[in-house]
């Protein structure tokens, strides 16, 4: 391996000849979607970057680094075609003007240079759009209260107003032929606007648009019609499209309106993107949804159309995405999160680089960038967003400044990555953990219900350091301040994690709970779970943190045959959940195992006669029988180690090294992909010089240099 990273620098899709393994070859074979040719059939699907027009040179770069990892489409997310569509603070991309021209071809110019195509997806939100920029009043196909919580509604569409969309939609599509785009999408799903109009539900107009299936299909119909003739002969025209109509149990799908639509425009579109109704599973983490989860839904598309056919799965396998389309399911491999978690899984199939794919996790930390209008982020992936303002690339890594040895203590998501990381630039690495099993959190984490593929996060950063000479591995070594003092490392890196408090402080406490005076043994953190130790009885599980681990710990109880009362501050279960499309799924899982909730609770007390939980908005108390507390609030760092080696080198010890750091949760408790972020950083900037973080200030008259 070189210090330059484990991949030749082939452009990515214009690398030639076939695949390593030919068993991949039809994953690679062109395909004709109208004017255009895609070079194979890894297609990146439009999705939110929480970039936007707002950061238009590093969306620029990330999409460029897809294309060069081999993705022979890259999609812009979803992109507004006029102000009355409009959804900051969450920021799409835009062809409102010319001026937007210059930012998207910015991205698509990067992305022919690797041999892509380059597709945008024209968008118009209608009820949920927000407008709160743009201030323009909201349009629908009715009077429709805005679907994204503000109180707002819509003007309902007269003609003059259809026919306005129509240009608009035109204009935005010529604009995005001139910035070069190969694909240009029309949107009808997701509940937007032309969603809308197609549903027997909320358009109940009395004109030519309303009434009929006909007459709902019309608008559609016209604005397919309209792009292709505008740019169809250079560029390939593509819907979006659901052709579930909700409802059904997961895994059955429901037939209706919309697959009556869809057999009416079957050969219309140049390419159909296909999805369904219900976003929590389309896009469900893997603890609720398996990969190629949305197949029963889509199977049927290629006998009622002879044009291709797109759709997602979550696909981290070669052997899946093969299987789909050697049996005609799709004719291209759609993907976001895979090429997020991989921006190079293509060039990693091509060149038989199985064991190098980072494979998604299905953790959806991903999305939670666009719910919370900041620049995406992985957890597998910790170069993802970095690309242009820290000028990370996922293959590629600086050969080291010195033969200065490194020791990292602690193998969890931030040592193994930091290891991995620091292997790679060609460092002496040691890498010392004190269980026989490397992981750390991810390890333990992965044993809970519905948790198994973030061992991935393990098992991909382990398999890498496998072939890297450099990096020793010691394990079962729990290290001493004297010890690692002894070792003489030039740089120490401290990962040892952090432990689940058990005195109940927390988000909304702040403080330890003074009223906890059960016995120890009554009491019980999730590091307790984990280990094996399991509460008896009837159980309080108090969640003051909010996420996953409160609601994971809670099923896996039930499941154990515990009663459980799950009480928690906030108004809902796992509120945290909402960012990642799994709190929903979460509280309909724990109700289905007949878990007790009670939200909007805050515990006050805890002692053999039970619980004390007060109302967190109008603090009335309520008494609670139960036998054991199980509390998932906060953690605390494992940083003694640290405090002993400062005191120890401030004391004159020998064997200082020349930087002591702490890195992952040991520094700062948060998230996995925070912990895998910190120990890349951490490499990536060991000896380098201190460089300021780019801000991404696209000015109006062209960008930044």
């Amino acid at each position: 391996m070189t210090p330059q990273g484990t991949l030749t620098r082939l452009q990515g899709s214009d690398a030639p000849g076939g695949p390593a393994d030919s068993r991949y070859a039809p994953l690679f074979e062109p395909l004709r979607i109208g004017p255009v040719t895609a070079p194979n059939r890894f297609y990146q699907v439009p999705h939110c970057t929480g970039m936007g027009w707002l950061r238009p040179q590093m969306l620029a770069e990330m999409r460029a680094v897809k294309a060069e990892g081999g993705w022979g489409v890259v999609n812009t997310e979803y992109c507004s075609i006029h102000p009355t569509s409009d959804d900051l603070p969450y920021p799409s991309a835009s062809l409102w003007d010319d001026d937007d021209i210059r930012f998207q071809a910015a991205m698509t110019e990067k992305v022919h240079a690797a041999g892509a195509l380059a597709g945008v997806e024209l968008w118009h939100g209608g009820a949920r759009a927000t407008n709160l920029y743009s201030r323009e009043v909201g349009l629908d196909v009715s009077s429709i209260p805005n679907l994204s919580g503000e109180p707002y509604q819509t003007r309902p569409m007269d003609l003059q107003d259809i026919r306005a969309f129509r240009q608009w939609h035109r204009e935005a599509a010529l604009r995005a032929r001139e910035a070069e785009f190969d694909i240009v999408y029309v949107y009808a799903t997701h509940g937007y606007l032309l969603a809308n109009f197609l549903s027997p539900v909320r358009n109940r107009r009395s004109d030519e648009y309303g009434g009929s299936a006909a007459n709902r299909l019309r608008l559609l119909r016209e604005v397919i019609e309209e792009t292709k003739e505008a740019v169809g002969e250079r560029c390939a025209v593509a819907v979006r499209f659901s052709v579930d109509a909700g409802g059904g149990a997961d895994g059955e799908p429901r037939e209706g309106h919309l697959r009556e639509a869809f057999e009416s425009l079957a050969e219309l579109p140049d390419l159909w993107d296909l999805n369904i109704a219900d976003y929590s599973y389309e896009m469900g983490v893997s603890r609720f949804v398996e990969q190629g989860a949305l197949e029963p839904y889509v199977a049927f598309a290629k006998s009622v159309t002879s044009k291709p056919v797109v759709s997602v799965g979550r696909f981290t396998s070669p052997d899946a995405m093969l299987s789909q389309i050697k049996r005609g399911v799709v004719d291209l491999i759609g993907a976001a999160r895979p090429s997020i978690a991989d921006p190079f899984l293509p060039r990693k199939i091509k060149e038989g680089k199985l064991e190098a794919i980072r494979e998604c996790i299905g953790c959806n930390v991903c999305y939670t960038g666009d719910g919370k209008s900041v620049p995406i982020r992985c957890t597998q992936n910790p170069t993802m967003g970095e690309e242009w303002r820290r000028g990370w690339h996922p293959e590629r890594i600086a050969g080291k400044r010195s033969d200065s040895s490194v020791l990292i203590v602690g193998a969890g998501p931030a040592g193994l990555e930091a290891a991995r990381a620091l292997g790679e630039r060609g460092y002496s690495v040691a890498l010392a953990e004190a269980e026989r099993v490397l992981g750390g959190r991810v390890t333990r984490e992965a044993a809970l219900p519905g948790l198994s593929e973030w061992a991935r996060v393990r098992d991909y950063r382990e398999q890498q350091l496998l072939g890297m000479t450099g990096v020793e591995i010691y394990r079962e070594s729990r290290l001493s301040a004297a010890d690692v003092l002894a070792f003489g490392a030039d740089h120490v890196a401290l990962a040892l994690g952090a432990r689940w408090r058990a005195d109940g402080a927390g988000r909304s406490s702040g403080a330890p709970i003074e009223g906890l005076g059960a016995p120890a043994e009554r009491v019980f953190t999730p590091d307790d779970i984990m280990a094996g130790r399991l509460p008896e009885g009837r159980v309080l599980l108090y969640d003051d943190d909010e996420y996953y681990m409160g609601g994971v710990l809670a099923e896996k109880l039930a499941r154990e045959g515990r009663e459980v009362i799950f009480a928690t501050p906030g108004d809902c279960v796992s509120a945290y959940g909402a960012y990642t499309v799994e709190q929903g799924r979460t509280q309909a899982r724990l109700l289905e195992l007949g878990v007790e909730l009670r939200c909007a609770q805050e515990l006050r007390a805890f002692s053999e006669e039970g619980a004390l939980l007060a109302c967190a908005y109008s603090g009335r108390e309520q008494r609670l029988a139960c036998d054991s507390l199980l509390l998932v609030t906060a953690r605390l760092p494992n940083d003694s180690l640290h405090a002993e080696l400062q005191e120890a080198i401030a004391a004159g010890a020998g064997g200082t090294p020349k930087t002591l750091t702490k890195i992952g949760d040991c520094n700062a408790p948060a998230i996995i992909a925070a912990a895998v972020y910190a120990g890349h950083r951490f490499a990536r900037e060991l000896e380098e010089p201190e460089t300021p973080l780019r801000r991404d200030r696209g000015r109006p008259n062209g960008l930044q240099s």
